[in-house]
């Protein structure tokens, strides 16, 4: 049975700001990962290393729902570890006072448990809290 990690934030911009910030490849360089063939279409697949010379781990996924500035899911994969396949989804939504919520998903990651302590769910939720919390909100707030 699937545990998601659901990690969510308000953050003080508009969604079409927020969802620029999730597909636009240079921004995303700016606060996520240097992800160059990523484009937001369905079935578009892209890859990625985490950021640092060390080239650690490669990511590879490819793009399974666009809704603009409401919903992005893509898989999250790591072919050198592993056949398994989990899933991503980025979901937009405005709040009345301006503000927009932002929710982060990932489904599946007990799928890559057996990879070590770097892939466990702890990991996972901690990557993806810092990943909103101190890199997605603080740079659309600045």
């Amino acid at each position: 049975m699937s545990h998601p990690i659901e990690i969510q934030t308000v953050i003080k911009a508009s969604p079409e700001r927020i969802w620029k910030a999730l597909t636009d490849k240079t921004e995303m360089k700016a606060w996520y990962f240097d992800i160059q063939d990523f484009e937001p279409i369905i079935g578009t697949v892209f890859d990625f290393y985490e950021p640092g010379d060390h080239k650690k781990y490669h990511h590879i996924g490819e793009v399974l729902e666009v809704i603009p500035e409401k919903k992005l899911s893509y898989t999250w994969t790591y072919p050198d570890f592993s056949t398994a396949k989990s899933t991503v989804t980025w979901e937009i939504n405005a709040l009345e006072n301006g503000d927009t919520s932002v929710k982060v998903t990932h489904t599946n990651t007990e799928e890559f448990s057996e990879l070590g302590e770097n892939f466990s769910r702890k990991s996972f939720a901690e990557g993806w809290s810092g990943i909103l919390n101190q890199s997605l909100k603080p740079f659309l707030e600045k």
